[in-house]
């Protein structure tokens, strides 16, 4: 069942109004970061709540700008300033947060992490894509992004997914995986090795990248991208309560 109630909204002068849903309850607050063109009522998103729920612990999901129930348009939007929606969520919260990003979600928690570092008591990535406007379009497409500014692909999950040349030209200013990243927090890594669109390794690259000493990659055999399977929700679920200590 959906959420029945109307999510709260965050006002920002300058900037599209952020729908959001707080659960109150014990910290650190696990806050979601959806992935590319989703949105907070997503399978993983709404089990790590009812999970929230169930344990008494404080959750906190949103829509970046230009989706789901967020004002804005989705193409007038990039990742620098969905990692911005992202940053605003946090400042609007206090005590330590455990980021929870999906894909594209899980670039960004990666780019909060960095910009907050003392207000991360924990990060998990599932099936987390850091720096795949770099290794997630060929040649062509990266020419054709440049040359017409926008291109849309064919999704295994909706309508097609749109790419512009803003959102391209921020990825890839934005990429960690060509060096150190100075993260220290416990990291958790979720990776299906059925992903036809996160190639597992990345995951162990972006373990051996990550500075923190306490990283630790999960690879599922058979997961796909999603990672939305019962298993794979329980998995996620366990995941997140080591690092609440539930």
């Amino acid at each position: 069942m959906g959420d029945l109630t109307p999510p709260e909204r965050l006002e920002r002068p300058g900037r599209p109004a952020l729908a959001f849903r707080h659960r109150p309850g014990a910290g650190p607050t696990i806050l979601f970061l959806p992935g590319y063109a989703s949105d907070m009522a997503g399978t993983k998103a709404v089990a790590l709540d009812a999970w929230a729920a169930r344990h008494g612990r404080a959750m906190l999901r949103f829509d970046y700008a230009g989706c789901g129930d967020s004002a804005g348009r989705f193409e007038d939007e990039t990742l620098a300033s969905w990692r911005d929606d992202a940053l605003a969520m946090i400042d609007r919260t206090t005590g330590p947060l455990i980021l929870v990003g999906s894909s594209m979600g899980g670039w960004i928690a990666l780019l909060a992490a960095l910009a907050r570092p003392e207000r991360i008591a924990g990060l998990v990535g599932l099936a987390a894509a850091p720096d795949f406007t770099d290794w997630g379009y060929d040649a062509a497409d990266k020419a054709r992004i440049i040359a017409e500014g926008r291109i849309a692909r064919p999704s295994d999950y909706g309508a097609p997914l749109v790419t512009t040349r803003g959102f391209f030209e921020a990825g890839q200013k934005l990429r960690l995986l060509d060096s150190v990243i100075a993260i220290d927090c416990p990291v958790r890594l979720v990776q299906g090795q059925d992903d036809p669109d996160v190639p597992w390794q990345i995951a162990l690259d972006l373990a051996a990248r990550l500075r923190s000493s306490e990283v630790r990659t999960i690879l599922v055999k058979n997961g796909d991208h999603r990672l939305s399977r019962p298993q794979d929700l329980s998995l996620i679920e366990a995941t997140v309560a080591e690092l609440t200590g539930d």
